[in-house]
């Protein structure tokens, strides 16, 4: 097991470690006890600006930094991950709380991203064209947007900083990481594997701070912040938004889901199932990609519901690091809270459990995986993310009604469908209002494709060549040899 005592509990800034200016801490805590697992220290606006001043001086060399020399930091990174995934992994655990199994392969996902923009570092290509009334030539430049200011949640704490990251130093771009208060020690972890890979001092600085709503608009109004990447709920990227806007800072926002999982007539109900559980229970539900809302054709509801609570009833609730657990506790008192309460609503409308609908343990934020039947169309569960370890399953009788119930939803992120004739499938998918989507597959993040929302869900995309543009500005040059 990780010694807590040998992970970096300070700042990183401008290369070296130190104290928060004003000597705040951030106390990380064990979900699945409540107990204290260490502190971190907390970055006031002093300490934020800071990193911002470091990021800008460290901004030219990194930009002029050959394409090559880039690719070779990022896999160094890449490889360094791989090598420590397992102490990753116990971190990841002990602060978030998901099972080790799932750490790990939240890790394998994050190192991928390294690997994916130490590629893509050296093709950032540019155009050159005539001018169609022949007075000059057009010469399209990509160059590097400046300083990003990456705010990260603590769902996925290493994946979600390595998605951001990665491609900010592909395209030449220094970096200020500012992550979850609930999940720290990963993301200072993630700076001394980024350290001793060779990235230079100033070039990713990361600052927790228990003060986001004070420390993250200050950074904002800094003249020297030139791009927001932001993971976390619509309602926090609204306000971050409106602030970015006052020094037209160009945003990137993946926001809230409430992603519809669509079992057609004719899907192998086998398949839709274990589906499901990928798409439902990946880390206990906490996934803005989770599955939030099951459409189940009329024909098939009956079976369908009958399997997935079986399966669901089978799955181990405990501590994630324990061998044979399924699904760890969730983060804190208020997402468990919320759950309940939800499920709770929904009861007292009529709708009918199938199986969990407690909370779990006298001590920790655990929460039983639970399934719904007989959900009215107005319960708040059908309405809101649920971010935890429950289904509530809806009947339709035709595709027209699913595709509309689907997309009745401020949301727009993630949709999934199953069905065996793949046409008819892919018929459906496409009038999903949704950015990520899969079609018979439970699991559908990959690095080298594009993620992101519709509507409300967020702006710009993440992951494959199109995130490292968003981290790159266009120069346009008309010359004539």
């Amino acid at each position: 097991m990780i010694d807590l005592d040998d992970l970096p509990k300070d700042l990183y800034i401008g290369g070296e470690w130190c104290a928060s200016n004003d000597g705040a801490r951030i106390d990380v805590l064990n979900p699945a006890d409540e107990q204290l697992l260490t502190s971190v220290q907390s970055a006031s606006v002093e300490d934020c600006l800071r990193a911002v001043a470091a990021a800008d001086a460290a901004q030219g060399d990194w930009a002029a930094t050959s394409p090559r020399h880039k690719a070779e930091v990022l896999r160094k990174t890449f490889e360094l991950l791989e090598a420590q995934r397992e102490n990753f992994a116990q971190v990841i655990s002990l602060e978030e709380g998901k099972t080790f199994a799932e750490a790990m392969g939240e890790m394998a996902y994050a190192a991928e991203f390294f690997r994916w923009y130490a590629e893509e570092a050296p093709r950032i290509y540019g155009e050159v064209s005539r001018s169609p009334a022949g007075a000059n030539n057009i010469l399209v430049l990509k160059k590097p947007i400046g300083v990003a200011l990456l705010v990260t949640p603590w769902n996925f704490p290493a994946a979600m900083a390595a998605r951001k990251i990665a491609p900010a130093l592909a395209a030449g771009c220094t970096a200020i990481l500012k992550p979850a208060s609930e999940t720290p020690l990963t993301a200072l972890l993630m700076a001394q594997v980024l350290e001793e890979a060779g990235v230079p001092a100033g070039v990713v600085n990361v600052v927790p701070s228990r003060h986001s709503s004070t420390v993250v608009p200050a950074m904002l109004r800094d003249g020297r912040v030139r791009k927001l990447s932001f993971t976390g709920s619509t309602e926090v990227g609204r306000i971050l938004m409106a602030e970015a806007s006052q020094s037209i800072i160009n945003c990137s926002m993946e926001l809230g889901g409430n992603a519809p999982f669509i079992v057609l007539e004719d899907a192998d109900l086998d398949k839709a199932v274990a589906g499901a559980l990928v798409a439902k229970i990946r880390n206990a539900g906490e996934s803005c990609i989770g599955a939030n809302r099951f459409y189940v054709h009329a024909a098939v509801i009956e079976t369908f519901s009958e399997k997935f609570a079986e399966a669901m009833g089978k799955l181990k609730v405990g501590v994630g690091l324990e061998e044979g657990i399924d699904v760890g506790p969730l983060v804190n008192a208020a997402t468990r809270n919320k759950v309940k309460e939800l499920v709770d609503d929904a009861v007292a409308q009529g709708a009918r459990l199938m199986t969990g609908g407690q909370s779990r343990f006298d001590t920790g934020f655990f929460y039983e995986p639970t399934v719904l039947v007989d959900v009215p169309s107005d319960a708040k569960i059908l309405q809101e993310e649920i971010f935890g370890p429950v289904a509530p399953i809806v009947a339709f009788e035709d595709v027209e009604e699913v595709i509309a119930l689907a997309n009745n939803t401020e949301f727009g992120l993630a949709a999934y469908v199953f069905g065996q004739n793949i046409g008819n499938a892919l018929s459906v998918i496409q009038r999903i209002d949704a950015g990520v989507t899969g079609i018979n597959q439970g699991f559908i993040s990959d690095p080298a494709a594009p993620f992101g929302g519709l509507k409300q869900s967020g702006i710009g995309r993440e992951g494959s060549h199109v995130g490292l543009e968003e981290f790159c500005e266009t120069q346009y040059v008309a010359v004539d040899w």
